[in-house]
């Protein structure tokens, strides 16, 4: 791959690409790769279009900020977060997060959460799509009332009261419970972000966990929905039986640490 873009980058973004030739907006995201201290990673989960060629002259103008990797296969948007995340963090960044290639949250507000991420004692940053007074949050009734009914299954297998897991734009402070959260395969395609966040909760061997403490929610300012992605009966059933997934191996893992 030759020396590392972004090597020396304080933060960097991991951004999951599948077939995003057509939708792809390299202006914002060119735009956040040159603020100060920050890089992206983009990963090219397997595409079969022209989503390769578009991400290389994407990083031809920005190469000492913006880096390419390319799966061998389309892997899921999981395994190309944590693919992605864990070259950051072998790469030293102190902070990395991702966010959706659809830019349904904006380029901006994730420069937001990265500088909410550098207040002394925060490890994690969550985006949150609250809608309330002040910000512009563009979702169905649908979608919001079935995010309500996820959040509440995965406050129960967190054992945390989180109000919105699957927000794709996060930031987690590098840490060795980062590294250790990212050192294998999830096990959900879609539930991964409750995972990742159990598996920080919970910790590792020889690995303290992450206090609960040092995890916050920002609302979003803006967020919308980009079509493209599906909500059906059979998603949900899915998202369901990967929460399950998810709770059983967090019981593991909190056995393995001797915890209830």
């Amino acid at each position: 791959m030759g020396p590392p873009s972004g090597s020396s980058a304080e933060a960097v973004v991991v951004v999951p690409c599948f077939n995003e030739e057509r939708r792809f907006e390299a202006e914002p995201f060119l735009k956040l790769a040159r603020l100060p201290g920050t890089a992206l990673i983009l990963v090219d989960d397997g595409s079969t279009d022209g989503t390769a060629e578009m991400l290389d002259a994407v990083k031809s103008r920005a190469p000492q900020v913006i880096d390419v990797v390319r799966l061998d296969a389309n892997r899921g948007k999981a395994e190309a977060v944590r693919r992605g995340m864990l070259l950051a963090v072998d790469r030293g960044a102190g902070r990395v997060g991702y966010l959706d290639a659809d830019l349904s949250t904006p380029a901006e507000e994730m420069a937001r959460l990265i500088e909410q991420s550098r207040t002394p004692g925060v490890s994690v940053v969550l985006g949150a799509r609250v809608a309330m007074l002040g910000a512009n949050i563009e979702r169905s009734a649908l979608r919001h009332y079935f995010g309500r009914a996820f959040a509440t299954g995965a406050s129960m297998v967190l054992r945390l009261a989180v109000y919105d897991t699957q927000c794709g734009a996060k930031v987690f402070r590098c840490t060795e419970s980062l590294r250790a959260a990212l050192s294998t395969p999830f096990v959900s395609r879609w539930a991964f972000d409750v995972e990742l966040l159990g598996r920080l909760l919970v910790g590792g061997p020889g690995v303290a966990p992450t206090p609960v403490d040092e995890i916050v929610e920002v609302p979003l300012r803006r967020w919308r929905h980009v079509r493209g992605s599906k909500l059906h009966p059979p998603a949900m059933i899915k998202a369901a039986v990967e929460l399950a997934l998810i709770d059983r191996q967090l019981a593991g893992l909190r056995r393995a640490r001797g915890g209830a």
